[in-house]
């Protein structure tokens, strides 16, 4: 495992620099072409055949569902399609094969834990997992998932849709979407190339998807008018932009937003997002006049080292796309208006923080504090003394954690509540695991960001698998997340009453021994403390 060796100066550099190493990848099988593949499944029964628009797809019967794997929702943007809008995916004669999952797309912060084997920038491609009793006409609930990675790494392929779609009689689609700066790249000669005048190509895939999976879906055995969107960290973040875009509406119709709330993860003005841009190409060597050309002509790893120390932003807005930043627009009303869900993890930071500083001193502790928080520093540091913690780490994870996702996730959830039904969650395993390859020996990181991905997708980059207890857990969770994506809110039977926040601001406490609600988030994690510091967004 690659780690950083360095000391980072302060919080915001410290999450900032860390998110573009989240999301932990999995290995990508190749892309699924035609090929002669047996038309029955291991167990002699036929594997299901499915017609979409551009022709018929032959899945696969696996541990209770059906899964169609490496589904084409776009054309492959390569050669001058590349830094361009998606367009429609071709047409094909006869039944293609859909047992094998697609390359991720090109990653632009490769991190070595367990980086994807197979990856391309021809990987406009989603997953679609289905009860095995899905028929065409069934109209079940859809949710489509978008993977997180900081805009810039990740993929679709590594959460697995079997166990949700047979437990809950639901249909769940993910994709892969453009990352790094063949997603998010303001350059206003590649933005005069579309309608919208944009370069969030990243953006404008996850909207191709969702535009494909209303004209498709219901061959599945989907209700295109049930569609919940979702995403973790970036994916969330991507949640927000299409709340906030118009070109999306009609497309969804309920919102989970997970580890990654609108006012934390704020959208670059164009301004800054074209400054980048210019910065990015000219290290990629290619001049202003004639940027777009010679962006499309270099190999896409000179494009990778080009942003090795220039990590995309994600999406801008003041374009056509998005207009608004998300929060501008939730917050003056402008926007998508659906119910939504959202949460975080009880110890986000202990992941960046165990990436990074992982030994910490008191001495380190002190400074770092002082240094990020000025005037502020000492009483950050009587609120979260080491004694009170146990380490060093742990009381600065608090530190960050409490003044990035958990207050930002109150402070969205507000935001919400006030316009339509919101639900809040808070994970609290204290044992859950991390992900594969990073736990530093002897660090507590339960309960950091991504801990909760384990219990609700088929996900094989946990540290360890779940215990009995923790895959229950993940169970009420699944069910959970499903009511609120067939009913608008997770009314799941036989479990803990999940009421909306409303004015209390209400938290679901997600946890192995007991499930129970709270009103007392903000409270526990100095929401009006921090309320009071300078904002300091990602």
């Amino acid at each position: 495992m690659k780690r950083p060796g360095y000391r980072l100066s302060s919080a915001r550099s410290l999450l900032g620099t860390a998110l573009a190493l989240v999301t932990l990848l999995a290995s990508a099988l190749p892309a699924a072409a035609s090929s002669p593949s047996p038309p029955t499944s291991a167990g002699g029964s036929p594997r299901p055949v499915v017609t979409v628009t551009q022709g018929a797809l032959r899945g696969q019967s696996r541990d209770g569902a059906q899964e169609f794997l490496g589904v084409p929702y776009a054309a492959p943007p390569v050669g001058d399609a590349r830094l361009r809008a998606p367009q429609p995916p071709p047409r094909w004669n006869g039944v293609r094969e859909a047992a094998q999952q697609a390359p991720a797309c090109l990653q632009f912060s490769p991190f070595g834990l367990a980086d994807p084997q197979a990856v391309s920038e021809d990987c406009l491609y989603l997953d679609v997992y289905r009860p095995r009793t899905a028929r065409p006409g069934a109209r079940l609930p859809v949710i489509l998932w978008m993977h997180g990675g900081a805009y810039s790494q990740g993929t679709g392929t590594q959460f697995g849709g079997r166990t949700m779609a047979d437990l809950t009689q639901s249909v769940v689609v993910s994709i892969n979407y453009r990352l790094g700066q063949l997603g998010y790249l303001d350059l206003p000669e590649l933005g005069r190339e579309n309608a919208r005048r944009s370069g969030s190509f990243g953006l404008m895939d996850q909207l191709a998807a969702l535009q494909w999976t209303q004209q498709n879906i219901g061959a599945f055995g989907g209700n295109p008018g049930n569609v919940t969107i979702s995403g973790q960290s970036a994916g969330s973040g991507s949640v927000c932009a299409l709340l906030a875009a118009p070109s999306a509406a009609g497309l969804f119709h309920r919102a989970v937003l997970q580890s990654g709330p609108c006012t934390l993860l704020r959208t670059p003005d164009i301004a800054a997002a074209e400054g980048q841009a210019r910065s990015f190409a000219a290290r990629a060597g290619c001049t202003v006049a004639e940027a777009a050309a010679c962006l499309r002509a270099v190999s896409g790893a000179a494009l990778v080292e080009a942003a090795r120390t220039l990590p995309t932003p994600g999406p801008a807005s003041g374009d056509g796309l998005l207009p608004l930043p998300p929060t501008q627009a939730i917050g003056n009303g402008t926007w998508n208006k659906v119910p939504v869900l959202i949460g975080s993890t009880r110890a986000e930071a202990r992941f960046f923080v165990a990436l990074t500083q992982p030994r910490l001193t008191a001495e380190q502790y002190t400074a770092q504090v002082l240094a990020d928080y000025g005037a502020a520093g000492p009483e950050v540091l009587a609120r979260y003394p080491v004694a009170a913690h146990g380490s060093p780490y742990l009381a600065l994870s608090a530190v960050m954690t409490d003044s990035t996702f958990a207050c930002h996730t109150a402070w969205t959830a507000q935001l919400f509540a006030s316009q339509v039904p919101t639900y809040v969650y808070e994970f609290d395993d204290p044992e859950s695991p991390t992900l594969a390859g990073a736990q530093v020996p002897g660090l507590d990181e339960s309960n950091a960001h991504s801990a909760e991905l384990a219990y609700l997708h088929d996900f094989t980059m946990g540290e360890r698998p779940l215990t009995p207890v923790q895959t229950a857990l993940g169970t009420r969770m699944k069910r959970y997340w499903a009511a609120f994506a067939r009913f608008g809110a997770p009314a799941a039977a036989g479990q803990t009453a999940w009421p909306p926040a409303g004015a209390a601001g209400t938290v679901l406490t997600l946890n192995p021994s007991v499930t129970r609600t709270t009103s007392s988030f903000g409270e526990e994690h100095q929401c009006s403390f921090w309320r009071t510091q300078p904002p300091r967004p990602l």
